[in-house]
C-alpha cells in the first residue's frame, strides 16, 4: 500500500521544485508515486504578490495532455468497433474535404501533414502565423473569451498548405486533434465530453477532470495564470486563469488536477483502461520525434530504461506527465507561471523537466532534452 510522506522524507523532491520556481515559475506541485510510496510536495505562490503556495490538490488547464486522453478515447472506440486507426478521416467528415489519404492514426501520431493552425515554425526558423487571436501577445489576451467552434478551426487549417503529403514525416499539429474530436464525435452522435466521461474520467474516477467546452472558469482550488505581453512600450501582465479554452480546443482544453493525472496516467499504461493490442499501438513511437499515438516513447539513456509522456502548456498553466512503461512509477506537476509570445520561460522549461525526470526516473538527461523541445515549443505560450 502506497503512503503519503512529507518533504523531510524526500528533501530531494522538495529542493527540486524549489529550483523550478527560482528559475522563473510562479509556482509548482509535484506528485511522485513510487516504490517509496506516494509524496506530493508544493514551491512558489498560488497567485503573484501573495504568499499562499499552490493547492496540491489544485486545478490546473493542462495543456497538450489533453491530446493523451483524446488518443486514448479514439482508442477505446477502435476497441468498441466504432472506428478503425486506418479510417479514412474525410469518410467521416467529407464535408471538410480533407485529403483522402490522411487516416485517423495520422491524426493521432501527427503524420498527418495538415498545418497547425496556431502556427507553423520550421526548422530553418521561419514560421507561418496561425489563426489570428490564437497565437499570442495582445490580440489573444483581449480575445480570450471569444468561442471558436472546432470546425472552423479545422476549416482555417485544410485551407493552407500541408506541411508535407500525409505520412511521408511528422510534425507537430494541434489541427490533427480537433479533428480527431470531430471525429469521434460523428461516429458516436455525441458530445466529446461526454463521450470523455463515459469511457475514461467516470470509470476512473477522475473527478477533477473536466472538459470546459466554452465556459471560461476553472474549479477552485486553482493556482493563477498570466500573462505578459507589450503595448506602447509598456510592459502589462494580465491574469489570465478565466479564459474560453475553445481557441484551442482538443489541442488542450482540459482541466485536471496532478493527482488525477496519475491516476490516468498510471491507470493507462497499467493495463486497466486499453486492450493490450491498443495500448501497444498507442507506444509504438515514431522514429522522427519519439510520438505513438498521443504519447512520447523516450529511452532515459545509458540503459536507463524508458518513459512515457506528454506535457503540456495554457497560457499560464502547465502540466507534466511521466510513467515508466508499465505505469509503475509516476511523475506528475502543475505550473503556473507568467507566459509571453517570446517563450522567456522555454528554456527554463527544459531545465526543470530534466531535473524533475532525472530526481525521480534517474539519468535521462538526453531523452528529456529531446521530449521538452516538442512540449516546450508546445506548453509554454499562449498558442502552444
Amino acid at each position: 500500500m502506497s503512503r503519503t510522506t512529507t518533504a523531510q522524507d524526500r528533501p530531494e523532491l522538495q529542493k527540486v521544485i524549489q529550483e523550478v520556481v527560482d528559475a522563473g515559475f510562479t509556482g509548482v506541485t509535484l506528485h511522485v508515486h513510487d516504490k517509496e510510496g506516494a509524496w506530493s510536495g508544493s514551491a512558489g505562490v498560488r497567485e503573484l504578490g501573495g504568499t499562499e503556495r499552490p493547492p496540491l490538490d489544485g486545478h490546473v488547464r493542462i495543456g497538450s495532455n489533453t491530446k493523451t486522453f483524446t488518443a486514448a478515447l479514439v482508442l477505446l472506440l477502435v476497441a468498441e468497433g466504432r472506428i478503425t486507426l486506418d479510417d479514412p478521416v474525410a469518410d467521416h467528415l467529407p464535408e471538410l474535404g480533407a485529403d483522402p489519404r490522411i487516416t485517423v492514426r495520422m491524426l493521432l501520431q501527427h503524420t498527418s501533414g495538415i498545418f497547425n493552425f496556431t502556427g507553423e515554425y520550421f526548422e530553418d526558423g521561419t514560421h507561418v502565423p496561425g489563426l489570428p487571436a490564437t497565437t499570442s501577445g495582445k490580440e489573444w489576451v483581449d480575445g480570450r473569451f471569444t468561442t471558436r467552434r472546432p470546425e472552423e478551426l479545422a476549416r482555417y487549417a485544410l485551407a493552407k498548405k500541408p506541411r508535407f503529403e500525409p505520412g511521408a514525416d511528422w510534425s507537430y499539429s494541434n489541427t490533427n486533434y480537433v479533428l480527431a474530436r470531430l471525429v469521434v464525435e460523428r461516429v458516436t452522435g455525441n458530445p466529446l465530453p461526454e463521450e470523455m466521461r463515459r469511457l475514461i474520467l467516470e470509470p476512473l474516477g477522475l473527478t477533477g477532470t473536466s472538459l470546459p467546452e466554452t465556459g471560461p472558469e476553472i474549479p477552485e482550488p486553482h493556482a493563477h495564470a498570466y500573462y505578459r505581453y507589450e503595448e506602447d512600450g509598456v510592459t502589462r501582465t494580465v491574469d489570465v486563469t478565466r479564459q474560453n479554452p475553445s481557441w484551442i480546443s482538443t489541442g488542450g482544453d482540459m482541466i485536471s488536477t496532478g493527482q488525477d493525472l496519475h491516476t490516468f496516467i498510471s491507470a493507462l499504461l497499467g493495463g486497466r483502461l486499453l486492450p493490450a493490442p491498443l495500448l501497444a499501438e498507442m507506444c509504438d513511437p515514431h522514429p522522427k520525434a519519439g510520438y505513438g499515438l498521443g504519447v512520447f516513447v523516450q529511452p532515459l539513456g545509458d540503459g536507463g530504461g524508458t518513459v512515457v509522456t506528454h506535457n503540456g502548456g495554457m497560457a499560464g498553466h502547465g502540466a507534466l506527465m511521466y510513467s515508466t512503461p508499465d505505469g509503475s512509477k509516476t511523475l506528475t506537476a502543475t505550473l503556473n507561471y507568467v507566459d509571453d509570445a517570446a517563450l522567456s520561460l522555454a528554456a527554463a522549461f527544459q531545465q526543470a523537466v530534466q531535473s524533475l525526470v532525472e530526481v525521480v526516473f534517474g539519468n535521462g538527461q538526453d531523452a528529456v532534452a529531446d521530449v521538452s523541445a516538442d512540449d516546450a515549443a508546445d506548453g509554454t505560450g499562449a498558442s502552444r
